[in-house]
Formats: structure tokens, C-alpha cells, sequence
């Protein structure tokens, strides 16, 4: 299995040990090395260096840090993209965040970051992990505007947009929400096995209440997905292993 969505470094001191007991369970895990609060991604990169022949790193610039609209350190990470383009698997995670962006600068302020990272993804040509909250029908359209392919991590948007999205060549995943999101489990129902990953968005949205979400609790959408398709785990498990190694471009041993 394959964790095409997480935040290990979140753990904080954990890392390591989260690692290596992710190890034990998945091929490999995506890690969305974002700029976010006091997560800044040239600490986070230190800190996941140590595992890059096992954690698959991406760079990008979170909407709900976008939303406060600071120039000085957009340009910061930008730079910090620039320099670590050639090691890293996607642009993101960037997008678009309108649940938490209410007034009209914020959104402004978000607009202006995602359009600055997708022009960068462009000119870098990598595809960019998208997150995207309702605001997914403008976050499609700007993707298709500027021709980049996209994965739409925990999405959670319309179904009939989701086949859209999946018609149109990205890939969407499925977390491990997706006992209690609604649209996620629609998704889930509606897409074919070819357009979908799975993912924890680890330490959050864990499938057990009250607890930190880990790398290897992907297993739980794989089964939640095998069940809702009426298929074996395994093929479940072997067709978003192929789409996020397809996307990602991952080389595994």
C-alpha cells in the first residue's frame, strides 16, 4: 500500500518512529512538505531528509496560510521550490480553501498564491496535489486553464464533478474520513478504480475518533473502498499502488 497524502512531519519528535513503523506496513508514503502555521517547510524538509528513500516528498504552500497574505514568505518558499525542484514529486499541497477564507481579501490573497504556484508548477513541469474546499468547481477549472495534471487529495466536493475530474485525466483520493464525510464515500461509489488514490492526510482525519491519524491507517480506505465496489482488498490495493506510482512518477525497489 501506498499513503499518497500525509504530513509526517507533524509528529514532530515522532517522526522517526512513525517512519520506520510505516515501513514495517506500506510501500511508501507522499509527504505534503507545506508551508502552514509554524510549519515551515524548510524544517520540515530537515527533518524528513533522513527518509527520502522511503518517503516521497511534494513542496507547496497551504491555502489556509495563503489566506493571510504574506508576500515575504511566499516568495521565501517559492525559492525553496526552486531549489529542491529536481528532488521533489509534485508541487503542493496549494488551492483553495473558501470554508475557512470568508471575507473577499482572503480569498484574494489565495487566488493570487495559487495562481503564482500553479505558473511555477508550469515552468518547474511537475503536477501539483490540489487542496481544494468549496471551491472545488474554481480550483478544476483553473487546473484545466493552465494544463497542469492534478490530484485532488481528500476530496470532498460534488460527485458529479468528481467524475469530471477523474474524465479529464487527474486522479482523486479517497481518505480515511470516509466513514463519517458523506463525499467522500460518494466519490468513493462513483469513480472508477483508475482514478483514485488513498490517503491519510496523516495526523488528521483518522478513522478511529479521538485519535492521531498514521500512515498505516490507509489500509482502512482500501478496505472501506474494496467494500463499498463489492471487489477483493487486493485489487483495491494494487490499482492505487499503480496510480500514485503513475503520477508520482515514484521509483520503488
Amino acid at each position: 500500500m501506498i499513503d499518497a497524502h500525509a504530513h509526517i512531519e507533524m509528529f514532530g519528535k515522532e517522526t522517526p518512529g512513525v517512519v520506520e513503523e510505516s515501513r514495517k506496513r506500506l510501500r511508501a508514503v507522499v509527504d505534503s512538505v507545506t508551508e502552514y502555521r509554524k510549519f515551515h517547510i524548510w524544517k520540515s524538509w530537515e527533518l524528513l531528509k533522513p527518509h527520502f528513500d522511503f518517503v516521497f516528498p511534494t513542496l507547496g504552500y497551504a491555502p489556509n496560510e495563503a489566506r493571510r497574505g504574506n508576500w515575504e514568505k511566499m516568495e521565501r518558499v517559492e525559492a525553496f521550490i526552486r531549489g529542491h525542484a529536481g528532488e521533489i514529486v509534485a508541487l503542493g499541497e496549494i488551492g483553495l480553501d473558501f470554508h475557512y477564507a470568508k471575507t473577499g481579501v482572503e480569498r484574494r490573497n489565495q487566488r493570487e498564491v495559487f495562481n503564482r504556484f500553479l505558473n511555477l508548477a508550469v515552468e518547474l513541469d511537475l503536477p501539483v496535489v490540489l487542496h481544494a474546499r468549496d471551491a472545488e468547481r474554481e480550483v478544476f477549472e483553473k487546473v484545466q486553464r493552465v494544463g497542469v495534471r492534478a490530484y485532488f487529495h481528500s476530496y470532498s466536493g460534488p460527485k458529479e464533478l468528481a467524475l469530471e475530474i477523474a474524465e479529464n485525466d487527474h486522479i482523486i483520493g479517497i481518505n480515511t474520513g470516509i466513514d463519517f464525510i458523506p463525499a467522500v464515500r460518494e466519490a468513493a461509489e462513483i469513480l472508477p478504480l483508475e482514478s483514485i488514490v488513498v490517503e491519510t492526510d496523516a495526523p488528521y482525519m483518522s478513522p478511529h475518533k479521538g485519535e492521531r491519524n498514521y500512515p498505516w491507517n490507509v489500509e482502512y480506505a482500501v478496505g472501506m473502498v474494496a467494500g463499498i465496489k463489492g471487489v477483493e482488498f487486493r485489487e483495491v490495493e494494487q490499482a492505487t499502488e499503480r496510480n500514485a506510482v503513475g503520477f508520482f512518477g515514484l521509483h520503488l525497489d
